[in-house]
């Protein structure tokens, strides 16, 4: 994840990002666990007032690569918020990453 560093030492990734992959996945909630030897990070899509969600993507990940993972996102928002202003967060529970209180029910 360090570019700078492959730079330096003469080397230059290429990344391919294959055209099924290039379109991404929606998600607007997260669920982080881990084991001793990995972290697993799912994503998916909640919608307000239905309770099933399903999982559209997962990351596998080795400690060591998580916590770049996680110095990197740290980075780029830091880098997001000098640029566009600070991301409010409305409140910080729950712990998992969604923007719809799962105990209410929507309406369409």
């Amino acid at each position: 994840m360090d570019n700078q560093q492959d730079k330096s030492q003469g080397h230059q990734l290429q990344i391919e990002v294959a055209p099924e992959v290039a379109p991404g996945v929606y998600s607007n909630f997260a669920i982080i666990s881990h084991t001793s030897s990995e972290f697993v990070v799912d994503l998916a899509a909640m919608m307000p007032g239905v309770p099933k969600v399903t999982v559209r993507s997962r990351v596998i990940l080795a400690p060591e690569h998580a916590k770049r993972l996680a110095m990197a996102l740290q980075e780029n928002i830091a880098k997001y918020e000098q640029e566009f202003g600070r991301i409010q967060l409305p409140n910080r529970q729950p712990r998992t990453i969604s923007p719809f209180n799962i105990n209410n029910k929507g309406e369409a």
